[in-house]
């Protein structure tokens, strides 16, 4: 999940008002309530508001790994292993030991 929380924190420190961001610097207000629920918008719209901001975008967003996620790709590399394993038992015992 993408979170904008750190561009509110960071408008607050900078004293730049959402108000500001639309009518000063022509940022839609669209974008604003996309950023607002956190949806996703373009990296142009990110830089743009980097440039505005004078800062780097760990200012501006995060991502969050979606647990849903991680759950979906713990599955595929199980599924990845267990599949090499059948094909060459040997290839991953091999693998296993150099990694300890």
């Amino acid at each position: 999940m993408v979170s904008y929380q750190r561009l509110w924190e960071t408008m607050r420190q900078k004293n730049i008002s959402q108000y500001r961001l639309i009518k000063y610097y022509e940022i839609s207000a669209g974008q604003i309530g996309r950023l607002k629920k956190n949806m996703y918008v373009s990296t142009h719209t990110i830089e743009v508001l980097c440039t505005i901001l004078d800062c780097p975008v760990e200012h501006i967003m995060e991502i969050i790994p979606d647990p849903s996620l991680v759950e979906w790709r713990d599955q595929l590399e199980g599924e990845r292993l267990a599949k090499l394993e059948a094909q060459n038992p040997k290839l991953l015992t091999a693998s296993e030991t150099a990694d300890q």
